[in-house]
């Protein structure tokens, strides 16, 4: 399937990086939509250390134990004694 650039800028970003990094166009096209899909597509480094942070609150302390919060339980937060 073809692929058809009507952007004049996104022609010239194409054939200025073909012509930095002595490729064609289309080599040039096929590597920054690669780079773009692995920077989607993976897991940075910091939504990695997030996600092992939350596994670690999780089995120190499951979501099962406790009372489960409702709005009365908030509104109890903020009544004077």
């Amino acid at each position: 399937m073809a692929l058809y650039v009507k952007d004049p800028e996104v022609d010239r970003m194409a054939e200025r990086l073909s012509c930095i990094a002595g490729i064609s166009k289309t080599e040039a096209v096929r590597r920054a939509l690669r780079r773009e899909l692995e920077q989607v597509e993976t897991p940075s480094d910091f939504v990695e250390r997030g996600l092992a942070f939350v596994r670690a609150l999780e089995a120190r302390a499951p979501r099962e134990r406790g009372e489960p919060i409702d709005k009365a339980w908030i509104d109890s937060l903020y009544e004077r004694d």
